[in-house]
């Protein structure tokens, strides 16, 4: 199975945010252990890098970047992709650059603590808990 990891679940990580911190690990556990295929968009890397180093340090947040890329692989979009971000039915354009991404490495979910902000998307929004009960039944 195929996994989009959107912004916030890397954020619930690195930040610790206690509330979301333990379902968003372990869904990002499965993919470092091989259980799953986890991918993410090209812009959710400079978006993450933005928010986590202004919270934790740019030595982090470089830090937590490098160990993803080690298990984690970004979707290959282009030209083309952007383009369908842009024709997409999403009121936000950084949504519809993900749901091009999640299109792009055909995956199965996109992983999400925003899932209405993907009512629209072609494939299916889960929150990691979502994700865990229906496919983990933790």
């Amino acid at each position: 199975m195929t996994l989009l990891i959107d912004t916030d679940i890397l954020l619930d990580i690195a930040l610790q945010r206690t509330t979301f911190y333990e379902s968003s690990a372990e869904v990002v556990d499965l993919i470092e252990n091989k259980d799953l295929t986890g991918f993410v968009a090209w812009h959710t890397l400079s978006n993450f890098y933005y928010i986590a180093a202004s919270g934790s340090g740019k030595e982090k947040a470089q830090e937590f970047i490098h160990e993803l890329l080690d298990f984690v692989n970004v979707a290959k979009t282009g030209t083309d992709s952007a383009k369908k971000a842009l024709r997409l039915n999403v009121p936000d354009f950084e949504d519809a650059l993900q749901i091009s991404a999640v299109l792009a490495c055909n995956a199965d979910f996109i992983i999400t603590r925003n899932f209405k902000h993907y009512k629209n998307s072609p494939i299916k929004a889960l929150t990691p808990e979502a994700f865990l009960r229906k496919h983990y039944k933790l």
